[in-house]
């Protein structure tokens, strides 16, 4: 399969081309956890709204029948009423290590909600929560928090050590959504949803950082010693979001 390059408006324009798709379900995203949200946010915010900006553009120009751009819990306020609601999503800052991100991919719910006021695109926009599963990128520069930590406490457990450190205080939560559960929920919004609103995807519960990194120390096996460093950050201090829309 030919690799296209989608900050690129031609590459962008020579894919629609090939392919010649009805429905395009956007998931593509330059994106990781906090480390390499903090070290590449002017990157993360010019490709991710680069990316939408030209799929978007060029589904309109081919007239397309649907758009399904799939967004970020990332782009909800720091401090936002859990669970999440949609009706919130612009009450507020985004979490700083994640701003330029979250907002990126924001700005393309108001570019769909505006082409379908002009144009009428048909476009919808889901807000899935942190997902994990088969094919998780566990690279430890821009690795997610389990596959992250599922890699740490492996490779502990090889090298025999006798702790590791996890970042922040553990006392933040997260809700996560297995990615084949994640890909269901996208496919019934596509076959079936096709309203403007943003529509939350999630799995219904939260865990702490600190409760997951047991978890996955116990499936592991790891006897170690577990160091909470401090001096990095939590971000976000809770995320679960309330997902009554889509049922």
């Amino acid at each position: 399969i030919e690799e296209f390059d989608l900050t690129r408006e031609p590459d962008v324009e020579r894919m629609y081309a090939q392919m010649r798709p009805t429905v395009v379900i956007h998931l593509a995203a330059e994106v990781g956890g906090i480390g390499a949200n903090r070290e590449n946010p002017g990157r993360f915010f010019y490709a991710n709204l680069a990316m939408g900006l030209h799929l978007i553009e060029r589904a309109r120009l081919v007239g397309l029948k649907k758009f399904v751009q799939v967004g970020t819990i990332c782009a909800y306020p720091k401090f936002t009423p859990v669970p999440f609601r949609e009706e919130e999503l612009w009450n507020g800052y985004p979490e700083e290590t994640n701003a330029p991100y979250g907002i990126a991919k924001k700005a393309l719910l108001v570019m769909l909600q505006a082409y379908r006021q002009q144009y009428g695109l048909n476009g919808i926009y889901l807000l899935p929560v942190n997902l994990y599963g088969p094919g998780d990128n566990f690279d430890p520069s821009s690795s997610h928090v389990i596959p992250a930590l599922i890699r740490k406490f492996v490779e502990a457990q090889e090298a025999g050590a006798d702790h590791i450190e996890v970042w922040g205080t553990g006392q933040a939560s997260r809700e996560f959504l297995y990615v084949q559960d994640c890909a269901r929920g996208l496919t019934l919004a596509t076959q079936r949803y096709d309203s403007p609103e943003p529509v939350n995807l999630g799995a219904g519960f939260e865990i702490t950082i600190r409760d997951l990194t047991e978890k996955i120390r116990r499936l592991t096996g790891f006897e170690g010693k577990l160091v909470w460093d401090r001096s990095k950050p939590d971000g976000q201090p809770r995320r679960c979001l309330d997902t009554s829309r889509a049922e």
